[in-house]
């Protein structure tokens, strides 16, 4: 390596709902939607006192209002983050088409670090139940096989985008 500083990622996700499909992403991954503005600048309207009302969309749309951007475009883009900073941003953008094909690239959620056998497998169901009542579709389980599987569950978010439950 020539010295060049490692480089964090924002996943883009295509999308045709971008706020429903942060939001399925913020419950999934215990992330937050990000405010319209950051900790150093102070906000241009009412939005800080939409965000202590616990509505970040709302306060995206004060701001959005107060920028002259038309209504039918606020919800063009939308944003996940890690609260610690440590995981990936996930940026959803609104696309006209729908989804087509399997994914080529895809999120293994770790929903069962460090369990083996039947425990990761029980956490995995868990952790599966939960994402389907948050709107996830269950789509395979495949049971461990030592030593190379150590077991997980595909699923899909509510668009169909594939993830897996590792």
């Amino acid at each position: 390596m020539t010295g060049t500083a490692a480089r964090t990622v924002q996943i883009t996700v295509d999308a045709r709902d971008p706020r429903a499909l942060a939001l399925f992403w913020c419950e999934a991954l215990g992330y937050a939607v990000p405010l319209p503005f950051g900790e150093q600048t102070a906000p241009p309207g009412g939005e800080e006192e939409a965000a202590k009302q616990g509505d970040p969309f709302r306060a995206w749309e004060v701001f959005l209002a107060g920028a002259g951007v038309p209504s039918g475009q606020w919800n063009a883009r939308a944003a996940a983050e890690d609260p610690a900073g440590l995981g990936p941003r996930l940026f959803f953008q609104r696309v006209p088409e729908g989804k087509s094909v399997k994914n080529r690239v895809h999120l293994d959620v770790r929903a069962a670090p460090g369990l083996v056998g039947e425990e990761r497998m029980a956490a995995l169901e868990a952790e599966c139940a939960r994402l389907v009542a948050a709107g996830a579709a269950r789509l395979e389980r495949v049971d461990p096989a030592p030593p190379l599987e150590a077991g997980f569950i595909v699923m899909a978010d509510p668009e169909g985008n594939e993830f897996c439950l590792d």
